[in-house]
C-alpha cells in the first residue's frame, strides 16, 4: 500500500538525535522505525512492550547539578564504609 498519511510529532531534541544515531547505526531510518513501530502495535493489539518504570535506573551523571552528584558520591563512600560492596572477583563469576 502507497504511504499517503503523515505524523506529526514533537519530541526532545536530545531524544531525537540519541535515537537517530542509533538507528543510523542499523541502517534504518527514522521514518521506518516509526512504521515499524505502528505495525508492531497493529500486530501485538498493544503497545509491542512493556511500558514500566524500571526497578533502579542507572544514573546520567551528566544531568546531575554538582550538589546532586556530591550526594551520590557520599551514598558511594557510605556504602564503603559500611561494607556494602561487591569484589570484582564476584562480579565476574556472576558475568
Amino acid at each position: 500500500m502507497p504511504k499517503s498519511s503523515s505524523v506529526y510529532t514533537r519530541v526532545e531534541p536530545g531524544l531525537k538525535e540519541k535515537a537517530e544515531q542509533v538507528l543510523s547505526g542499523l541502517g534504518i531510518p527514522v521514518a521506518n522505525a516509526i512504521n515499524m513501530f505502528l505495525h508492531q502495535v497493529v500486530l501485538q493489539n498493544g503497545i509491542p512492550f512493556d511500558v514500566k518504570i524500571p526497578h533502579k535506573m542507572p544514573l546520567n551523571y551528566s544531568e546531575l547539578s554538582t550538589e546532586q552528584f556530591n550526594a551520590e558520591i557520599e551514598k558511594g563512600i557510605d556504602d564503603l564504609n559500611a561494607g556494602r560492596v561487591t569484589s570484582s572477583k564476584q562480579i565476574r563469576k556472576e558475568m
